[in-house]
This record gives structure tokens, sequence and C-alpha cells, in this order.
């Protein structure tokens, strides 16, 4: 059975993680932010890098989710939902709040691909591959691997882009450049 102070203590971390980084933010910093003690930390994980790898679990959990449910929101048909994604992405940017990905940062502060953490923001990305895939293969598009492989390029350019310089016009050039390829695609 989940935890409650287990929960808070992830979803607290994870805040933090995608504001500060992951080396930057400290355990003690986290613990206080939570409010709980030492001993929550250590009943549930057994290092920081087993509570980053649940942070970003659960942050791949609610980011898919999110994309999933933003774009088939936006879209009824799996080629405009590819595009929808992109719609949804701009969203993202816009907000005030909005401070890049948790899992590109994750990738570039963990580099070693066979690292816990770097893996664990790998996965986040392959669920939203799958995403992607799933609706080019149900839009019946030509290669659809390809094709996803070529729209999570854009996706995770857009996002990099517009954390990078503050531009969440970002989206709608990565939008536009989709549109490009699933038309060849078509």
């Amino acid at each position: 059975m989940p935890s409650p102070k287990r929960d808070h203590l992830v979803d607290t971390a994870a805040a933090m993680f995608s504001r500060d980084g992951f080396h930057a933010t400290g355990i003690d910093t986290i613990l206080a932010q939570a409010g709980v003690a030492k001993m929550t930390l250590y009943n549930h994980f057994k290092s920081k890098d087993d509570l980053i790898v649940a942070a970003l679990e659960a942050e791949g959990a609610r980011y898919v989710s999110w994309l999933r449910t933003r774009a088939d929101a936006l879209a009824e048909e799996p080629a405009d939902r590819l595009l929808a994604i992109f719609d949804a992405l701009e969203e993202w940017f816009e907000k005030e709040d909005f401070n890049g990905c948790v899992f590109i940062k994750a990738a570039c502060e963990y580099g070693p691909v066979n690292h816990p953490v770097h893996t664990t923001a790998a996965a986040q990305k392959r669920a939203v591959f799958d995403y992607i895939l799933e609706n080019a293969q149900s839009a019946r598009l030509r290669d659809p691997r390809n094709l996803a492989q070529q729209i999570l390029i854009l996706h995770e350019g857009a996002i990099a882009v517009a954390h990078e310089f503050g531009a969440p016009i970002a989206a709608r050039q990565a939008k536009r450049a989709a549109s490009v390829i699933i038309d060849e695609a078509g």
C-alpha cells in the first residue's frame, strides 16, 4: 500500500529537481521542504538516486498521461493527434512554471546510459515515442517507426529550444516541420 508520506516526499523532490536540477538539490533541502524526517527517506529509499528514480517515474507517468489526454482532446484523428502534440507543448511552454524537461536534465546530469537515473529518463522518452508510434500506425502512415522517431526529435527539440530561449513559439515551428513530415508519409 502506498504511503502518503512517501508520495509527498516523491512529489516534493520531483518539483525541486525539475526547478533546480538533481545535483544542486540536496537531501536535507528536500526533507525540509517536504516536512519529513530523514528516517522517512531511508524507510522508503536506499539512496538519493533511488528517490530520483521514483520522482522521475512519477513525473513520467504524469507527463505521458497529460500528453495523451491533451492531444486526444485536441484531435480525434490519429494523424491530427501527431500535430496536436505540439499544440499541447505550446500550452505547457506558456505556463509561468515551465522549467524545461526534467528528463532531459536527468539524462544530462547522469550521463552514462546505464545509470539508473539515465535509464529511467530514457524510459519516459520511450513512452512518448510509443504514443507517437501508436498514432502513426493508426493513421496508416508510411514507415511509422521512422516517422515516430522524427516527430520525437521535433518534440524534444521544441522543449529544449523553448526552455533555452524562453520561446514558446518553438512548438509552432516544430508543428510546421511535423506537418511536412506527416504529409510526406501520407
